[in-house]
């Protein structure tokens, strides 16, 4: 039997969403993948090798949730080893782990929460066509896009946001605790890996195989996990699917210089 130590790396790479596109990390998608890294071959640590410029807030607590969970009942170590970008979601996902790796370079932080759209009513009256919203319930319209802004609607919009980010500041505080800087760290700013560690959203500059190496011995094994793209997405019979998935992206990690 094989009994050098075994490390079960589980890579989550691209957005963050509830969607079923190709690519997207949500809870669902992941939750069978988790359990088979946490469980098979009892593995002495999960890496969770982050490459993502975030996305939905609930499925980023849900999936760290899950982590937490599976490392609790496992009594496994995690660490996270963010490689270009883990912000705003993708940090969330981060602080999953117990210990946080960086690459000098990699991008940190956007402890924020952000929502953003269109605003269309101008174009369609310039086109000759008028809107037509009936309901039952003042706020059931709220933020419609093709009606002209309304202030209540802004401020209740704010005030959820608001609670959100309260929500991500407390996990990060939760989890990271006293190794916080005595530094405003929640205004959606970002950092280079280093700087990152200065402030205390991460632990030390390190990679994969090295810091597994040095943690575990030379004979450490690593098993590799992560999501398969769908049989007919392999073939290309959802291009512009896949195409559309990839634009939205591609916006969220230029946010990053990506």
């Amino acid at each position: 039997m094989n009994r050098h130590p075994l490390v079960a790396v589980i890579r989550l790479q691209g957005m963050i969403a509830a969607s079923g596109s190709p690519g997207r990390l949500n809870d669902a998608t992941l939750a069978g993948l988790l359990e088979a890294a946490f469980k098979r071959g009892k593995p002495k640590a999960v890496a969770l090798v982050i490459n993502s410029p975030g996305g939905s807030p609930v499925q980023s607590a849900l999936i760290a949730a899950r982590i937490r969970r599976l490392a609790e009942e496992h009594e496994v170590e995690v660490h996270a080893f963010i490689e270009d970008v883990a912000a705003s979601g993708g940090y969330w996902l981060a602080t999953a782990a117990d210990v946080i790796h960086v690459d000098a370079n990699s991008i940190v932080g956007s402890i924020g929460v952000i929502s953003a759209g269109f605003g269309l009513h101008d174009m369609i009256g310039r086109i000759g066509v008028e809107r037509r919203v009936y309901t039952a319930g003042a706020s059931k319209s709220q933020l419609d896009p093709f009606r002209p802004e309304n202030p209540e609607d802004v401020a209740r919009l704010k005030t959820l946001l608001d609670e959100m980010h309260g929500n991500f500041i407390d996990q990060v505080k939760t989890r990271r605790g006293a190794k916080l800087a005595e530094e405003d760290l929640f205004t959606g700013a970002f950092w280079l890996g280093a700087r990152a560690v200065e402030l205390g959203l991460a632990d030390a500059v390190g990679h994969l195989v090295p810091v597994m190496k040095a943690r575990f011995g030379e004979k450490v094994r690593f098993r590799q996990y992560g999501l398969r793209r769908p049989f007919l997405s392999r073939l290309g019979l959802s291009l512009m699917q896949d195409g559309l998935a990839m634009a939205e992206e591609r916006a969220l990690y230029a946010r990053y210089g990506l």
